[in-house]
């Protein structure tokens, strides 16, 4: 998470001096989904994602920083943008782990943010510090799990980074594929799923208050068995979404 520290100091107090009205100003999450810019296969993949529930359910408003942990191609990167809006910020951070083998996220996230000067891409190791007290939300969807399969990451100790990264108040957001129940870490490289139970045991280890869930995105068709790549169930598996807080 040195990828954060890179932010610059002043849209850091830019960000951190916004009035406050502005910040809790009502949100149009419809504007957002409606931007003619976001790809068509990113709409044709709306009703699985349930994007305007998510952005609630996370919280994001105008001027706010928000963080989003391996963004992928760049479905929420681009939503995120959209709603925090010219005042705000999207950090788009993709771990170096991620890149030994190949640049392709890297490159994902930096198509995502073209055109687009509210979001920085950035990439560093997982486990070194970033700033303190800096962002209002930090977000991650589907890849929580892939913290275990990465040499020499700690999630624990990296949940306690982004704690120690986010404002007092400021919230982590942790969408996965759900694992069987009691199964733990057992899936995270197999069927790349995570028992929602030790996704909140860590976090809470890490200091985090848990602060609700959503079920939204709840498949109770899914045998939490197959694969999540398997084409019989890609986007419909069984996902849990969970909100931590750190306290004020």
């Amino acid at each position: 998470m040195t990828a954060f520290a890179r932010i610059s100091t002043a849209a850091l107090i830019a960000c951190a001096a916004l009035p406050a009205t502005l910040v809790a100003a009502p949100v149009d999450y419809k504007a957002a989904l409606a931007d003619p810019a976001r790809p068509q296969a990113d709409r044709d993949r709306d009703a699985d994602r349930k994007p305007r529930e998510m952005l609630e359910f996370a919280g994001v408003k105008p001027g706010m920083t928000v963080v989003d942990i391996i963004p992928g191609g760049g479905y929420f990167t681009r939503l995120f943008s959209d709603v925090v809006g010219p005042t705000g910020k999207v950090i788009a951070y993709v771990p170096d782990e991620m890149l030994v083998k190949s640049q392709a996220g890297l490159e994902r996230a930096q198509a995502a943010a073209a055109g687009r000067s509210n979001v920085e891409v950035v990439h560093d190791p997982l486990m070194h510090s970033g700033p303190t007290n800096a962002f209002d939300v930090v977000w991650t969807s589907q890849n929580y799990h892939d913290l275990h399969n990465m040499p020499g990451v700690d999630a624990v100790a990296f949940d306690r980074l982004v704690y120690k990264s986010l404002k007092p108040g400021g919230v982590y957001v942790i969408l996965d594929h759900v694992a069987p129940a009691g199964s733990g870490l057992a899936a995270t490289n197999t069927t790349h799923r995570i028992d929602p139970a030790t996704v909140k045991a860590e976090a809470i280890a890490a200091g985090f208050v848990f602060d609700g869930e959503s079920k939204v995105l709840a498949n109770p068709a899914d045998t939490h068995e197959l694969k999540v790549f398997d084409p019989a169930l890609r986007g419909k598996t069984d996902q849990f979404i969970y909100r931590f807080k750190k306290p004020m």
